[in-house]
Parts: structure tokens; C-alpha cells; sequence
């Protein structure tokens, strides 16, 4: 299908682009210039670097100002856990970011328009392209707006914490040993894939998770361990 139209965007974000051409440039995939060279080259990427050197520092000033108490690492640990793909994946698909992409039939036959990456990517060369046509106002109303109410569910439920780690901290202090991971099922193309993964103590399997990456899925699989400990009673 096509993708929307960058009028519909301005309406569902309450931004209106003084240059057009930026916003078509964020919505632009590089794939969509193998079949329309009229766009002359431009592609949403140059955006993309931009919009996340400017999400970075308008995270990191929110957090500075709202949580004065806290030292560098926690704030450090809270900005990476709120800046990562799958959190702007899910800020884009709430105003529906895929279907405005510009990109390849290839590309959106594979499955791009749901493509976690890619809409990760056009989160920030939106941010990116409303920095450079309204400035850092604009683009920090933008991440306020959309991003940063995720926030506190971020911190309630401890998000930010790196199960893996917290995982094996907690194994190594209990039981003197070290968690290992396995794959125990592949499912899907390989542009979608989904893992399943069990992590086990020494033999005994005390939990599994899903994720699109082995990476993700071994963090789903520590995460589900820390949140029934059950295996820790067991002999």
C-alpha cells in the first residue's frame, strides 16, 4: 500500500513543517531511491544522526532537572534504557510511523513497515528533521510529548535494569555458579525471525523467553528467572 501522507503525520503530531522537504527527507528510507530517483539522493539517515545526538540531550536534561537527588549512573542507566530501539519502536507505532515510510516494494514486501529498526530510525530523523526546521523547542516538545511519558513505567517496573546481569549477580551470590544460555527454537523468515532461549543452572533449565534477537530473547529469559524465583529453593 502506499505509505500516508506527510499531512496526515502533522495532524497526529500537532507539527507543522515550515520545509516540507525535511519532513519527506525523515519519512525517506534508502531503499525508496532504487525506485524513485527523483528524490535525488536524500534519504532519512543524515536525519536520523542528528535526531539522536538531540534525543540524547534532551533526555538527559529532563532527567537532570527532574531527578535531582540521583547520581551519574542511575540517570545514565534510566537515559539508555528510554532511548533504545524497541522503546522508540513502540513511540512510533503509537502514531503509526511505518505506514508514512517511503521505502522499496522489496523492503515493504519483507515486512518494513513493522520493521522495529526502521521505525526506530524514523522516530529520530523525525526529531531530527523538526530540530533543524523549528529548532530545540520543537523537538523537545515533540519528545515530550511522545517519549517521555514511557518513562515511569520504565522505572516502576525496572525496565532499565539489565536482567541478564542482575541474573547473574544473583546466581553467583546464591549458588556460586554461572547462568548459561541456549537457543532452543528458531521460528519465522530470517528477516523475522523470532528466538526462543532458556537459560539454565547447571542442568536444570529454570526458565525461557522469546525476543526478534538471541540478544532480546536472553534478556526476556533472565528477566522472567528474576521475576519467579522459584528455582532458587529448589536443591
Amino acid at each position: 500500500m502506499p505509505p500516508l501522507d506527510l499531512v496526515e503525520l502533522e495532524g497526529r503530531i500537532d507539527f507543522r513543517f515550515n520545509d516540507r522537504g525535511l519532513g519527506e527527507v525523515a519519512l525517506t528510507h534508502r531503499s525508496y531511491l532504487n525506485e524513485a530517483p527523483e528524490q535525488d539522493g536524500e534519504h532519512n539517515e543524515r536525519l536520523e544522526f542528528l535526531g539522536d545526538a538531540v534525543l540524547e540531550l534532551v533526555v538527559t536534561e529532563y532527567l537532570f532537572h527532574r531527578y535531582p537527588d540521583k547520581q551519574e549512573g542511575e540517570l545514565t542507566n534510566w537515559r539508555s534504557a528510554i532511548v533504545r530501539g524497541e522503546v522508540l519502536s513502540q513511540a512510533g507505532g503509537d502514531i503509526d510511523l511505518g505506514r508514512f515510510l517511503k521505502m522499496s516494494r522489496g523492503e515493504e514486501q519483507s515486512g518494513g513497515r513493522d520493521r522495529q529498526v526502521l521505525i526506530a530510525n524514523t522516530f529520530e530523523a523525525v526529531i531530527g528533521a523538526i530540530y533543524v526546521d523549528q529548532g530545540y523547542g520543537a523537538a523537545k516538545k515533540f519528545i515530550d510529548q511522545f517519549l517521555l511519558p514511557r518513562l515511569d513505567e520504565i522505572i516502576n517496573q525496572n525496565l532499565h535494569i539489565d536482567s541478564k546481569s542482575h541474573l547473574q549477580e544473583l546466581t553467583q551470590e546464591r549458588l556460586g555458579v554461572t547462568p548459561n544460555y541456549r537457543v532452543v527454537k528458531e521460528d519465522g523468515p530470517d528477516h523475522d525471525k523470532q528466538f526462543t532461549v532458556a537459560v539454565f543452572i547447571k542442568d536444570q533449565e529454570i526458565a525461557s523467553g522469546q525476543g526478534p534477537s538471541k540478544q532480546r530473547a536472553e534478556q526476556a529469559t533472565a528477566a522472567n528467572a528474576l521475576s519467579n524465583q522459584d528455582w532458587l529453593e529448589k536443591p
